[in-house]
This record gives C-alpha cells, sequence and structure tokens, in this order.
C-alpha cells in the first residue's frame, strides 16, 4: 500500500530483457531497501530484486507491461518512486495500491504562474468513478481532481512544489501517463453494478440481488 507521496525521483540505469521478463535497474537514493520489499516505480508496485551501490532493480512481467509504459522506458529515463507505507506514519495522500488501472493521455498542458493546469484522458472505466475534487494517482502522485472540463477528460493543477520533486512538471502534450482511480469510487461502482446483475438463489433461478 501506498499514498501517492514520492519520496525520491530516480533514473532509469539499465533495461534488459530476459525472456518474458523486464529487468529495470533504477538510480535511487535509498541506502536501506530490502531484498523482496515492494516499491511503486511511477505507481507501478514492483518487487526489489536486487541492490546495488546507490540503485536496485525490479523486474516487470508481461502482465504488467501490457497495462503500462514501463516497456518504454529508457537508459536516463526519470521515474517517480515511493516506498510502501509503514504502519503509524502520516498519510499524506490517499491509499494507493499501486495496481495501476490503465494509461492516460496528456491533451493539455497550461502554465500559470501558481500552478501547471494538465488535462488528461484517461480509460473510460477510471473516468466513470472519477468525481470533482477526488482523489486519482497520475505516475504514482497523488492529486486532487481540479475539474472535470469535458466528458471524459480530468483537469490536474500541479503546485511548483510537485512540478519540482516529481515527472509531473515535465509533461507534454501526447505523453502517456499510469493512472489509478480512486480505490472506493472503484469498489462503489462494481457492488453497484454487481446489485443490478441478475444472479441465482442456488436453485437455478435468477433474481435481483
Amino acid at each position: 500500500m501506498f499514498t501517492g507521496i514520492v519520496t525520491a525521483q530516480g533514473s532509469v540505469a539499465g533495461v534488459a530483457l530476459e525472456g518474458d521478463r523486464l529487468k529495470l535497474t533504477i538510480n535511487a537514493p535509498y541506502e536501506d531497501l530490502v531484498l523482496g520489499e515492494s516499491i511503486a516505480v511511477n505507481g507501478a508496485c514492483l518487487t526489489v530484486m536486487e541492490r546495488g551501490a546507490g540503485n536496485f532493480s525490479v523486474e516487470a512481467v508481461v502482465t504488467t507491461r501490457e497495462r503500462t509504459t514501463l516497456a518504454a522506458l529508457k537508459i536516463g529515463s526519470r521515474v517517480n518512486l515511493e516506498r510502501a507505507v509503514a504502519v503509524g506514519e502520516r498519510m499524506g495522500g490517499h491509499f494507493v495500491q499501486g495496481h495501476v488501472d490503465g494509461v492516460a493521455e496528456v491533451i493539455r498542458v497550461t502554465r500559470r504562474e501558481d500552478a501547471l493546469l494538465i488535462d488528461l484522458r484517461p480509460p473510460a472505466d477510471i473516468a466513470s468513478v472519477t468525481v470533482l475534487h477526488g482523489s486519482i494517482a497520475i505516475d504514482g502522485v497523488s492529486m486532487t481532481v481540479n475539474a472535470l472540463p469535458e466528458p471524459g477528460v480530468i483537469q490536474m493543477s500541479v503546485i511548483p512544489f510537485t512540478c519540482e520533486h516529481t515527472t509531473l512538471g515535465s509533461l507534454e502534450v501526447g505523453d502517456r501517463v499510469h493512472v489509478e482511480g480512486d480505490m472506493l469510487g472503484k469498489f462503489v461502482k462494481q457492488l453497484l453494478e454487481m446489485r443490478a446483475t441478475p444472479s441465482t438463489d442456488g436453485l437455478g433461478e435468477p433474481r435481483l440481488t
């Protein structure tokens, strides 16, 4: 479990495809990583497989690559990093599972003196669980939905601090980012869909739940 509060930016130091597994080596400032611990890379929960001097390695299997942009990372690419939250720490963002729901495209970037407005077009199922002033994770960064300017479009207002300490400040039109919808919204949507779907009463007879 994560909070969407990025604690460091890393840079990709190595990319290797080994069979069906993509191995990424990432330079990072963490000194006490433990083998097997979870770490969010651009919001995707991965497992630390190796440690080195100032870096660590993770692997992304086919399923992960199919729903993320990890396969497009190159040596030198910057990534947002967050270690799993420890019990008792302050929850500065929102509950983020590190399970990327899909990829959104940046369709507008508007620079203002006090903020950077970024408009995204996420997958339809994520747009359907997103509400004004609700939470969403963008490349692992906990964000508040600033506006819903048009159907299927989500707008974020990125403050200077976040621009400086994450990769969001360098986003441009056409860029693709990981999105994870609000966990509570997804649960509510699924429960409502289940209640509206006929099921059986154990005797083969359909009934509404």
